[in-house]
């Protein structure tokens, strides 16, 4: 029996992630189709650290096929892992149409891995903005709790839509890869930034809009994400992952493959919302220029209308 398997080839959405969009929303997340108020893309992407001996697939041999697929779907918000900072140079020149907020996760700024938030400066203006430490001192440089080896972060900022003045909060991370503990602690401390950061609501009381996008380096099942979503604790800002409100029955979702093109059974990667946002578009993006991918993650992308 053939795998229910959603996914993205080329520049455009894949017709199979589209077909269905407009009944799947509205029964995901009980809203009635119309016409939204605020429609917002975002994609989450890890674009492999540029100093990994990666021999073929090195960055200077992919930096092109990373700036085609993020120019060509054009989302208001990318959510990069891994850079470091040439690879953030070479986003800023490559992608002029973006720019860019959030540091390091080293004590030097100029050194180490980042989480960078990508967005489109023709639409959104920055109006605030951070990057906090996942350990027990959040606003101390460089600082590592709980097992990881490595310092792990999250960047967050307030975009206010230009034409309307409507803002959304977007979060950006990466989870550490080894330890568990680490993991589960940093999904307690992202849900509790998220309940203190995006608190302000607009007039009428309702809840701001939240995109949470990050590599998770853990499975759907995995206690991590299952506290993020509500399922498991007493999570304080209940988040939706915004293709498996699509696409619930979906396999063959992996999307760490490790430069081989190959989905395997694990998603890592995610774009969330908010519960009861609604999600019009998603899908796992396999881009490829013969046989060659821009990352060793594949990105996910979401459209969701506020």
């Amino acid at each position: 029996m053939p795998s229910a398997r959603v996914v993205c080839r080329g520049a455009a959405w894949a017709a199979l992630a589209v077909l269905s969009v407009a009944a799947a929303a509205a029964t995901a997340t009980g809203c009635a189709p119309g016409g939204p108020a605020m429609r917002v893309t975002a994609m989450t992407f890890n674009i492999r650290y540029g100093t990994a001996p990666d021999g073929d697939n090195k960055w200077t041999n992919r930096q092109g096929q990373v700036f085609d697929l993020i120019r060509r779907q054009a989302a208001d918000f990318v959510g990069v892992q891994e850079a470091v900072p040439f690879q953030v140079e070479a986003l800023d020149r490559g992608l002029p149409e973006y720019r860019h907020v959030g540091r390091s996760r080293e004590a030097d700024p100029k050194q180490g891995e980042a989480v960078p938030i990508l967005y489109r400066h023709d639409r959104w203006d920055l109006a605030a903005s951070g990057t906090f430490w996942l350990s027990d001192t959040p606003e101390a440089p460089g600082s590592k709790s709980w097992g990881n080896n490595l310092p792990r972060v999250a960047t967050w900022g307030r975009f206010v839509e230009k034409a309307t003045g409507r803002p959304v909060y977007v979060f950006n991370t990466h989870f550490d890869h080894q330890s568990q503990p680490a993991r589960e602690k940093s999904a307690v401390l992202l849900a509790a930034r998220l309940r203190d950061i995006a608190a302000a609501g607009p007039q009428d009381g309702s809840p701001p809009p939240v995109l949470v996008m990050g590599d998770l380096n853990v499975a759907e099942a995995n206690p991590a994400v299952r506290y993020l979503t509500g399922q498991e604790g007493a999570t304080p800002v209940p988040l939706a992952d915004t293709f498996r409100l699509l696409h619930p029955k979906a396999t063959d979702v992996g999307t760490f493959h490790e430069f081989t093109g190959k989905a395997g059974a694990d998603k890592i990667d995610y774009v969330f919302v908010r519960g009861g946002t609604k999600v019009l578009k998603a899908a796992i993006l396999h881009n490829q220029r013969d046989g060659r991918y821009p990352s060793d993650h594949f990105p996910v992308m979401a459209e969701v209308a506020f």
